[in-house]
């Protein structure tokens, strides 16, 4: 993945880091309402030593659904096998695995498996892939086809760039901005280079009150750390600072990160 996926998909994994704007995101994209106090807890996987995420959201819902959410700007149809391997690891970070053990059979969240895609190539508005399609035909030594695999996942595509899925970016003001954000990146990396075409695009969603508090916020934070040292130490901390109260603020190379 390049430099400029990894600056998007960062900034994407940022937005949707707290339980409001995923509670307005999965809304958007099922087309409920979730209230705002149903329970939202946050599991998304990350890799301590390296201070690296390994998948992009993950989150149960009232502890009855687990959903995992992936931001691709390139087209991956191996998005049901990476999901398999991911909610493995979500199911033994969120179930007491004692309790596999016992008699009693242990209820699990339900999973919900989404790709949200705003890559260049062209993509229908939904598409829908199974982890079956991966299969190897196996047909001459199994017992007669049931009809009926013994592993399946179904994953849920969306394009999520302009002009696709409208109704998405009308039910959730943050996941239309993210839309315009990206839109306005690639406009000018046009004739500018990726660097001032992300300073650019900021710029305009600032004027256009675009994500603004988001950007108020985080952008000269973010900037700095994704040129000092790379896109994902940079979200690291500025989530870690998220969590700070801003009386106790703190600067690196001029720049507040908290």
């Amino acid at each position: 993945m390049g430099e400029n996926a990894k600056h998007k998909d960062s900034v994407f994994s940022f937005l949707f880091s707290n339980p409001d704007t995923l509670r307005e995101l999965y809304s958007a994209i099922e087309g409920v309402n979730l209230p705002p106090d149903t329970p939202i807890d946050i599991n998304t996987l990350s890799d301590i030593l390296y201070m690296d995420q390994i998948n992009d959201v993950s989150f149960t819902i009232d502890n009855r659904l687990v959903v995992l959410i992936e931001h691709q700007s390139t087209i991956n149809r191996n998005m049901p096998l990476r999901l398999l391997m991911y909610i493995a690891r979500v199911y033994e970070k969120i179930i007491d695995r004692r309790k596999l053990y016992q008699k009693n059979l242990e209820k699990i969240p339900e999973p919900e498996f989404i790709v949200l895609y705003n890559g260049k190539a062209p993509y229908p508005d939904h598409e829908i892939l199974k982890l079956s399609e991966a299969f190897k035909d196996a047909a001459n030594i199994k017992a007669a086809a049931t009809g009926v695999s013994a592993l399946e996942l179904v994953v849920q595509v969306y394009n999520i760039n302009k002009g696709h899925n409208t109704a998405f970016f009308e039910r959730s003001e943050t996941l239309g901005g993210y839309s315009t954000f990206v839109d306005k990146i690639r406009e000018y990396e046009k004739t500018q280079p990726r660097e001032e075409a992300m300073k650019l695009a900021i710029k305009y969603c600032m004027d256009n009150n675009i994500l603004k508090p988001f950007f108020e916020t985080h952008s000269s934070a973010a900037w700095y750390l994704c040129q000092k040292y790379n896109i994902y130490w940079a979200y690291a901390m500025l989530h870690y600072c998220s969590t700070r109260s801003p009386a106790r603020g703190q600067f690196l190379g001029g720049y507040s990160i908290c």
